[in-house]
């Protein structure tokens, strides 16, 4: 889940010139977003840009990426307990059984971003992901969409915020009946699944994910 500069780079004033990798207190040298709120240095560390090639993994990712449209990043990651715990873990044939009463449920949670269509999309989204199933399942559909090349910035500005794979991954999706499944969205899923590596160029996490080299 990472995403445009209005979500990860929040943590940074847009005033300030950008500094590429930042060395923290323990030594490693990480992009500037992932160094100042502990929740985002975890998130940097041992989540963010490692594969994810299973169904339910996906779903929640496509389906966060989602709700975080517009929003922080941060904001969500806060709210991931609340958003797993109010849709069954995104157990997609849980949640693609959803009616008007769970909508209203939902709407109701001050836990997570309490937003209809979203929460319709993440619905219809759920619905689609079984439908998928008959073509090899989301993860392999998603993951079809990775590029011969991966991005080499050496500061955050450097980096997309979309591409012609995710430009083709959006309007696949689309085509499959998802929801709040944009270029720039998928651009975001795809950095955050380790699709595409665009850890910056001198960062402790560059090449983690052993899908691109270092």
């Amino acid at each position: 889940m990472t995403d445009a500069p209005t979500t990860k780079q929040s943590a940074l004033d847009a005033a300030q010139p950008d500094p590429g990798v930042v060395i923290g207190e323990d030594g490693l040298p990480r992009p500037a977003w992932a160094s100042v709120d502990p929740l985002l240095r975890d998130y940097y560390d041992t989540e963010w840009g490692m594969p994810v090639r299973d169904e339910q993994g996906m779903y929640e990712r496509i389906s966060l990426e989602a709700f975080q449209a517009g929003l922080s990043w941060a904001t969500i990651l806060r709210k991931r307990p609340a958003f797993r715990a109010a849709f069954d873990g995104f157990a997609p044939d849980v949640v693609a059984g959803y009616g008007d009463s769970d909508v209203e449920r939902l709407l109701a949670d001050p836990g997570i971003v309490r937003n209809s269509a979203k929460i319709r999309a993440a619905i219809t989204n759920a619905q689609a992901t079984i439908r998928l199933r008959d073509k090899g399942g989301l993860a392999e559909f998603v993951w079809s969409f990775q590029p011969d090349v991966t991005p080499e910035p050496v500061t955050f500005d450097q980096i997309p915020t979309r591409s012609p794979e995710s430009n083709a991954l959006s309007k696949a999706l689309r085509a499959e009946g998802f929801a709040f499944v944009g270029p720039t969205t998928m651009f975001a899923l795809m950095e955050a699944i380790g699709i595409i590596d665009t850890h910056l160029i001198g960062s402790h996490r560059r090449g983690s994910s052993g899908v691109w080299p270092k």
